[in-house]
């Protein structure tokens, strides 16, 4: 049993990841970070209570319980920037979004901090992802991966301007069928604004485990945070969030049917 994350099994051959989801720091390491840290503001804030509906549908779901700033689930352990001259966070971030430093001077973690880090939260996760992966195609022969994704309207570090609001990735159509990518782009998402292979193709998840030749489809959604909640805080707006629900439960009802088809 591993208790940095939770693995629930559904029984369709669909997979959400939630990376970015969780918020504890051990005390191990937060006692070397700054209070901007101990508030994980780059929390992909709210993603089981928006995705609460994807149980009912039989899909599977694993989220891990710690923050990205501990480590990040999204990225290569060998540290490449996923987003080539593109400014962007690192495995084990040192600053938040806006720049502020996430530790004390002097405090960073080591290389072998870095790789105890490896050991203990990212290797079990996705270890997890591919034994989750490898039973739904033993046994359905087709699988659809989600990554989901949200993040502030307004970045500057990452993106001019604001982000649409519903950006979907498929690492420029290599990670899914163009099938399933068109089927996404003919739902109805109005009056929310939409792109494909935007500022965000997909993280290292996405690129890491999507085969459309192998009949294994992923997909990211980096869903802006302005449709759910009050911008800049932290606060979940009930109203905004059913509101963009009935549009997120069209989007993966269109994925899991798209496990279905031969």
């Amino acid at each position: 049993m591993n208790t940095s994350y939770d693995l629930t099994t559904g029984n369709i051959a669909m997979l959400i990841s939630m990376p970015h989801n969780g918020q504890l720091i051990p005390d191990s390491i937060v006692r070397n970070m700054t209070k901007t840290a101990h508030q994980v503001p780059d929390t992909d804030w709210y993603m089981d209570k928006l995705y609460d509906f994807a149980q009912d549908l039989g899909i599977s779901i694993i989220k891990p319980k710690y923050s990205r700033y501990v480590i990040d689930l999204n990225r290569n352990i060998d540290g490449i920037n996923l987003y080539p001259g593109a400014n962007s966070t690192e495995l084990c971030p040192t600053t938040s979004f806006d720049l502020s430093p996430l530790y004390i001077s002097g405090k960073e973690p080591d290389e072998a901090e870095i790789n105890r880090r490896i050991e203990c939260y990212w290797q079990p996760y996705h270890q997890a992802i591919k034994n989750t992966l490898a039973e739904m195609k033993a046994q359905y022969g087709k699988v659809v991966l989600l990554d989901a994704h949200s993040i502030l309207s307004q970045v500057p570090r990452f993106f001019e301007g604001q982000l649409p609001d519903f950006n979907f990735g498929s690492v420029n159509g290599s990670s899914c069928s163009a099938e399933l990518i068109n089927k996404i782009e003919q739902l109805d998402l109005s009056p929310y604004s939409t792109v494909v292979n935007g500022r965000f193709k997909g993280g290292y998840i996405t690129r890491g485990y999507g085969s459309p030749a192998e009949n294994v489809h992923a997909l990211q959604l980096e869903l802006s945070q302005r449709t759910y909640m009050d911008e800049p805080s932290d606060h979940y707006n009930e109203l905004k969030a059913e509101k963009v629900k009935e549009k997120l439960l069209a989007f993966v009802q269109c994925l899991a049917d798209f496990t279905q088809y031969k």
